[in-house]
């Protein structure tokens, strides 16, 4: 179910952008200050507000005052528009305001197109404020002649997303399956110092976004996927000079710890001894070859503390990813990694009067024309053919 498009309205410095023509994988490049973060906190944003409501999701950014654009009232706004399972356009509608000081959903819209996209959207959810509609009769979406039949519903909490709680019914399949993709994403805030630690002995299916349990994560690999870790080794060997096996050992308090031995050495390393660039190369790969990939990852600057000459091997393990099922929105500052971006996976942000602008690279016909002639993206980043490349 990738993201096709994705609308921002009164979003901090995002006051209307929107990015088209989604690839699977999506490379976000620009200044400090033009936006990057702001966009991937879009991401957080809604993982936040379904776990728990809109109003803590906005408390945590510091209040609605803070969170919505300058000279703006509001409300804050998130389209989506992605590809549900059987292949229909669908999308949704969140919109945040605040009213007497409340913070609530002022609209939270989830509709389909008909057929080829010709006809009339049916709205499987439509709610505002606590209470709205949802249709009764999905199973017959599509069909020729149905109509839709709808029932009301009351959320009695207007600060809650619909597709929350009536996402936990099977009865509503559409919803169910749009809050599933929402609440599996994955948005990396890694840290080097929590990957370093040992962690409690046990198994760990996916990476955490805090990376904590990458000893945890190794391990359930290495008994249930050997075929996955193994191609982790194998990469790892090869965008990690000296790096012949990696293992995760039990200690005497039940604890797991990471232990990197060279091939130069008879004994490993446990991984508090390890270089950064090692321990996070470890945790990128980990979650790039998870068996089940995460319908969406957002990484931020995975060039930090890496060699350059290993960012155009990282960036393929990203596009690798993407072919696998999963998709992948990563910012960078490293012309490196950005050599290995097709054009066409290239968005950049520049502020204009105080606010964001996105653009698609591919859309320029000089950029095009420079890289068809051979000009990776970073050399022409590096050259200044990006317009506010410069903060």
């Amino acid at each position: 179910m990738p993201i096709e498009e994705i609308s921002i309205k009164n979003y901090r410095a995002l006051q209307d952008v929107k990015l088209p023509k989604l690839p699977r994988l999506v490379v976000v490049v620009g200044a400090n200050g033009t936006g990057k973060s702001t966009l991937f906190d879009v991401f957080s944003f809604l993982k936040e507000s379904l776990a728990g409501n809109v109003a803590s999701a906005v408390a945590r950014r510091g209040g609605f005052r803070e969170l919505v654009s300058r000279g703006n009232d509001g409300p804050v706004g998130i389209t989506l528009k992605f590809r549900e399972t059987s292949g229909r356009l669908a999308t949704y509608l969140l919109e945040v305001a605040s009213r007497g000081g409340r913070v609530i959903v002022q609209r939270e819209v989830l509709r389909y197109r008909r057929g080829a996209g010709s006809g009339r959207p049916w709205h499987f959810v439509d709610f505002s404020a606590g209470s709205g509609t949802a249709i009764t009769n999905e199973s017959v979406y599509g069909e020729p002649g149905a109509e839709e039949e709808r029932r009301e519903y009351k959320l009695g909490d207007p600060a809650t997303l619909a597709i929350k709680g009536l996402g936990q019914f099977e009865e509503f399949r559409v919803v169910s399956e749009f809050r599933s993709l929402i609440d599996n994403w994955h948005i990396s805030n890694f840290h080097i110092a929590d990957a370093r630690s040992s962690a409690e002995a046990g198994y760990a299916e996916h990476l955490s976004t805090l990376g904590e349990n990458v000893a945890q994560v190794a391990q359930y690999l290495y008994d249930n996927h050997p075929d996955s870790f193994q191609r982790v080794l194998e990469a790892m060997r090869k965008r990690v000079p000296g790096v012949a096996d990696v293992d995760a050992r039990p200690t005497e308090d039940g604890r797991l710890v990471l232990r990197f031995r060279d091939g130069a050495f008879k004994d490993p390393f446990v991984a508090r001894y390890v270089s950064d660039g090692t321990i996070k190369m470890f945790a990128y790969l980990l979650l790039l070859h998870d068996p089940n990939p995460h319908p969406l990852i957002a990484v931020e600057e995975p060039e930090n503390q890496l060699y350059p000459a290993l960012l155009g091997l990282l960036i393929e393990e990203f596009r690798a990813y993407a072919q696998r099922g999963g998709q992948a929105f990563v910012s960078t500052h490293s012309p490196d990694f950005l050599n290995g971006a097709d054009l066409s996976e290239v968005y950049w942000l520049e502020k204009v009067k105080g606010f964001s602008r996105v653009r698609r690279a591919s859309d320029l016909t000089l950029l095009r024309d420079l890289f068809d002639a051979g000009d990776p993206p970073g050399a022409l980043w590096k050259q200044r053919f990006f317009d506010g490349v410069d903060p």
